[in-house]
């Protein structure tokens, strides 16, 4: 399997994040449907399962990403990603140093880094060698009521400053992307907009489209 050669991500699609599932059959199957609606980025996040089903449940995703010819990244964990060969890691706030997965997954993987809403913090990511970056919440988000809020304005800023892609997260739906996108972002990262949809594949395929216009 040819790598993802570092400092490259895809972009103008859409990056689904899964939710946090503990039915392994039952996260294939929607995470199958968001692929087959046009998907081009998973990322496998989890934060109910413990070790053994993450790495369960992480294995099986590597294995149906690459019948999609997808993006797999790992959320939080270099480690897990290194174990499962995914194509890269996404770091928080309290994960590590970019400088420590690096060493741990190899130069020829991906690193994203969450900036919440500071383009100063997305700027040293890129120093370090972050391969892309990620900005949010823009809008309220079931999935983390608590989060931070990022700004259009922080968004732009980002965008005049950066040569790297940007994620945009939090609460985005079909109804306010757009905006996310003519502001500067490259990639709609989604969890419950398309995770909760009564038709997964529909809705991937709707925000798929999104990012093409």
């Amino acid at each position: 399997m040819k790598k993802i050669p570092r400092s490259s991500i895809r972009t103008k699609t859409l990056y689904a994040i899964t939710p946090d599932e503990l039915d392994t059959e039952a996260l294939l199957r929607k995470v199958r449907l968001a692929l087959q609606g046009g998907a081009r980025i998973v990322q496998y996040r989890n934060k109910l399962a413990d070790a053994i089903l993450r790495l369960d449940q992480a294995t099986e995703l590597r294995r149906l990403t690459h019948e999609f010819a997808a993006t797999f990244i790992v959320n939080d964990d270099a480690g897990l990603s290194r174990r499962v060969d995914a194509d890269g890691v996404h770091l928080g706030g309290e994960d590590g140093s970019i400088r420590t997965a690096r060493k741990l997954i190899g130069t020829d993987k991906l690193i994203g880094v969450s900036c919440y809403n500071r383009p100063d913090l997305a700027q040293q990511a890129e120093q370090e060698g972050a391969d892309y970056v990620a900005f949010g919440a823009f809008f309220a988000s079931a999935v983390k009521p608590g989060a931070v809020v990022a700004s259009l304005e922080s968004l732009r800023e980002a965008r005049s400053r950066l040569t790297l892609p940007i994620v945009a997260i939090g609460g985005i739906t079909l109804q306010n992307g757009a905006q996310l996108l003519a502001a500067g972002a490259d990639v709609l990262a989604v969890i419950s907009a398309v995770f909760s949809a009564h038709d997964i594949e529909q809705t991937a395929r709707q925000f798929s489209a999104l990012a093409d216009e």
